[in-house]
């Protein structure tokens, strides 16, 4: 197999609102709403990637073995500096777990600031070291 690219991945939430809020409002994602068999579903888009979102105990078959808020790490390369990022989010009331701190990612060495989402999945904003 040749990959291109990770398209999307789940999250299962316990309130979609106060999730959509973070993302979209203090993460600046764009929250869509998409057809599915379930109404009203929505996603987180950033880049050429998305968040499906899942209500927990709501999940939308197949689904993960063991769905359940606050089971992620995710980590996103983000175009402003992160210390932008963290004093926007400081000043929102967010704490920040850790960072900005240096960090291996996928392609090289990251600089990269830790905060959690309403479900407390562990989120990381990071840019390239050579940013």
């Amino acid at each position: 197999m040749h990959y291109e690219r990770l398209d999307h991945t789940v999250l299962t939430v316990n309130d979609l609102d106060a999730t959509v809020d973070f993302y979209g409002r203090l993460l600046g994602m764009e929250v869509i709403t998409f057809d599915s068999l379930v109404e009203n579903r929505k996603a987180l888009r950033f880049g050429n990637s998305k968040i499906n979102l899942h209500e927990a105990g709501n999940e939308i078959q197949p689904t993960a073995a063991n769905p359940g808020p606050g089971t992620e790490h995710l980590c996103m390369i983000v175009k402003d500096p992160v210390e932008v990022v963290a004093d926007h989010l400081r000043a929102a009331g967010v704490a920040i777990e850790d960072g900005p701190v240096e960090r291996a990612g996928a392609l090289g060495p990251i600089n990269s600031v830790y905060v959690r989402d309403p479900d407390g999945n562990l989120i990381e904003l990071s840019n390239p070291v050579e940013f």
